[in-house]
């Protein structure tokens, strides 16, 4: 499989982002068996940016583990350093499931009321509007209330 490839400027920007990263997966003296990728594909699903401690002395088979592990999950090898290895792979895209009838979330609005004299600052103000509320004239809030409808209206819907 083909490994992504990155500008070294955001290969810069990736490794500086691993930086406070700990280990989150250990290849012992078996290597990659199975279960250990199945820990870093897990890994790279849920952060996008892993590192990877091996427990090898051996310099070449580090940097040929660090392909390979790149090539095999596709994604980007970002840094080799000592025995950590660290993979970068973009996050997949979650499908937004849009619910029907589904009415927008209250909102944090900022009311500023200024003083009389102008002396004094304006008070800024935080109020929560819920759906069925509107923000007035003089910075209070109103509920909208239900308008009556007529017979005949009210008979002609289904």
């Amino acid at each position: 499989m083909t490994t992504l490839l990155l500008t070294p400027f955001e290969r810069k920007q990736k490794r500086a982002e691993a930086h406070h990263l700990d280990p989150v997966v250990a290849i012992g003296n078996d290597g990659a068996t199975a279960a250990v990728r199945r820990e870093i594909e897990a890994a790279l699903d849920a952060h996008g940016l892993v590192k990877v401690r091996v427990f090898s002395d051996d310099r070449a088979a580090r940097e040929a583990l660090l392909g390979e592990l790149a090539g095999a999950f596709r994604a980007a090898p970002i840094q080799h350093i000592g025995k950590l290895l660290v993979l970068w792979r973009p996050p997949a895209e979650k499908a937004r499931v849009e619910k029907e009838g589904r009415m927008p979330g209250p909102k944090v609005v900022k009311v500023l009321k200024f003083a009389k004299s102008g002396n004094h600052r304006p008070q800024v103000k935080k109020v929560t509007v819920v759906g069925n509320m509107r923000l007035a004239a003089g910075g209070t809030l109103k509920r909208a209330r239900r308008r009556p409808t007529s017979i005949k209206k009210s008979a002609q819907q289904p």
